[in-house]
């Protein structure tokens, strides 16, 4: 069944020992609590660099039955000239284990450069060289696209030829569109203040709470910037992904709460 998901951005981040964790909560705990109380994780630190096979296992091993990860895919399968030629960096990191993660896998997070513009030749030839499955495990694709040119009807058409995901980011660094692409909506809220013990204020979480169920129910919301008029008729009902992320990082998990108690 579709279903909304909320969460952040990793689960060790030491300010969170202050205001999220229990006091003298065990670190090596820290995913075991976080994975009850949330219900999806993005990992980041495959953006960096290859994890082992075993940590996967062991991350899907610590939380509990329902829960999910989003992985962010490795910086050298999307920071480059030509994406027409990431595929030997696509393979590295499609195998290095991530199936492990098994029923707890979604989405795969494609993370492009500011200064990456829309090439649909190029960007075409990358959507081509994912997979979509891993040793038997379903895979399923979000483009986080950073340079203006992304909007535009035609990076659209691709994404959902290709029936991948767009990133709504709101954000006031980046382009923020949230047309959606795919068969789920994954969205990541960047503008999060440190002054609000929420991360976002109280009538923006019922805004986004407001925007989270359309999306659930297969709608497109009227709240949101768009580069086309939203369909006339509703889509299936579709997985949501819902993360509170960096700006007010200390933050974001009590957004994540207050989101995951409007819902």
């Amino acid at each position: 069944m579709p279903r909304i998901r909320v969460g952040v951005g990793g689960w060790t981040y030491e300010p969170w020992r202050d205001n999220f964790y229990p006091a003298k909560w065990p670190h090596a705990r820290e995913l075991e609590y976080a994975s009850r109380k949330l219900s999806v994780i993005e990992i980041n630190s495959t953006y960096h660099g290859t994890q082992k096979r075993t940590s996967f296992a062991k991350w899907r091993d610590d939380t509990p039955d329902g829960f999910m990860f989003t992985v962010k895919a490795s910086r050298y399968a999307t920071n480059r000239g030509k994406l027409a030629e990431a595929g030997e960096s696509i393979e590295r990191f499609i195998g290095s284990g991530i199936a492990e993660l098994g029923p707890k896998l979604g989405p795969l997070l494609w993370q492009f450069m500011p200064t990456k513009r829309f090439d649909a030749d190029d960007f075409e030839a990358f959507l081509n060289l994912l997979p979509r499955a891993a040793e038997g495990v379903a895979l399923r694709h979000a483009m986080e696209v950073r340079h203006p040119s992304f909007r535009s009807s035609e990076y659209l058409a691709l994404a959902r030829k290709h029936c991948v995901a767009t990133v709504f980011t709101d954000s006031d660094e980046y382009p923020t569109f949230a047309d959606v692409t795919g068969d789920f909506v994954y969205a990541r809220l960047m503008r999060g203040r440190s002054e609000l013990p929420t991360c976002y204020a109280p009538d923006e979480l019922d805004a986004v709470a407001a925007c989270t169920k359309v999306w659930a129910a297969g709608g497109e919301p009227d709240a949101v910037p768009r580069v086309e008029p939203a369909p006339a008729a509703p889509a299936a009902p579709r997985d949501v992904f819902m993360f509170f992320i960096s700006r007010a990082k200390e933050r974001a998990p009590a957004g994540a709460l207050a989101l995951i108690e409007r819902l």
